[in-house]
């Protein structure tokens, strides 16, 4: 029996990965200048952002015990978290190791929501309230919708739920469907293939280099989003493989206006109002 979705490692585990992610990403120049990189310029950054400047030192010359640990724990929480993730009753049923991984990228990015409305009120807050903005609340609130953006778009991969016109397509016979289905699949095969290899020099300097966003607060915005466009674009292909090959033998589905109706979310709103008790006399 299915164990029900929203538990509390489920909230856990997917915080704890945004926050080591976080942390790697944000001193990824230690292992940039450790690993090969050097520059004085992204040494001289490096001394600015530095959150734990102090800290004991373990692995070159600028890596140390935290930075460590937070590489570490990010294919721990990743693993913990495709494993213990659970499917909520109106997710699609398809539960592969890999679906079962888009999922936890979906659930990544619910709380990448709940960081980001954090970050915009604290920033209302401080703005309107204390009379003092902060310089990192705009650029931060980008770069996270940047991630949320790109995440969600595998997660409705995974979730069959991309925008897509059935007029035409339920009346086919399912013969003409699965040609359908292929050609639509290796569209976004060959969409992916393109992408990647005509963006991984340009990826590949941008993270090289640590290409900062320019402002004040100078996030590095150009040197994280641009490789993780391709890694998710891959990754919605092989999604897309997936679905297609899991999909092949399912009875085709006739779509109305009804599936757009959830049954069960508007028999928990019922009770939450109380329509279904009975009248008071």
């Amino acid at each position: 029996m299915q164990e029900k979705s929203g538990s509390l490692i489920e909230w856990i585990v997917p915080l704890g990965f945004i926050f080591c992610g976080g942390w790697v990403i944000w001193h990824m120049p230690a292992f940039i200048l450790d690993w090969g990189g050097h520059g004085d310029q992204l040494a001289a950054h490096f001394a600015r952002v530095d959150v734990a400047p102090n800290m004991p030192v373990v692995m070159g010359t600028h890596i140390d015990i935290i930075d460590l640990i937070a590489l570490l724990l990010i294919p721990v929480l990743a693993v913990i978290g495709i494993l213990t993730v659970r499917r909520a009753p109106m997710e699609f049923e398809a539960w592969g190791t890999l679906d079962r991984t888009a999922v936890f990228v979906g659930r990544v990015t619910m709380m990448l929501v709940v960081v980001l409305m954090g970050v915009m009120l604290y920033e209302v807050f401080t703005r309107y309230v204390l009379a003092s903005g902060t310089l990192w609340a705009n650029e931060l609130s980008l770069w996270l919708a940047g991630y949320i953006f790109l995440c969600a778009g595998l997660y409705a991969m995974q979730q069959r739920s991309h925008i897509r016109i059935f007029i035409i397509y339920d009346a086919m016979p399912r013969t003409l469907q699965h040609v359908c289905d292929v050609i639509s699949t290796l569209l976004i095969v060959t969409f992916a293939f393109f992408l990647f290899y005509g963006g991984y020099g340009e990826a590949f300097q941008k993270f090289a280099r640590w290409e900062l966003y320019g402002s004040a607060f100078n996030p590095p915005i150009p040197a994280t989003l641009k490789p993780t466009v391709l890694f998710i674009v891959a990754m919605v292909a092989v999604q897309a493989v997936i679905n297609l090959i899991s999909d092949w033998n399912t009875e085709p589905t006739v779509h109305t206006a009804a599936d757009d109706i959830d049954e069960d979310e508007i028999a928990r709103l019922r009770a939450a109002v109380g329509a279904d008790e009975p009248e008071q006399k």
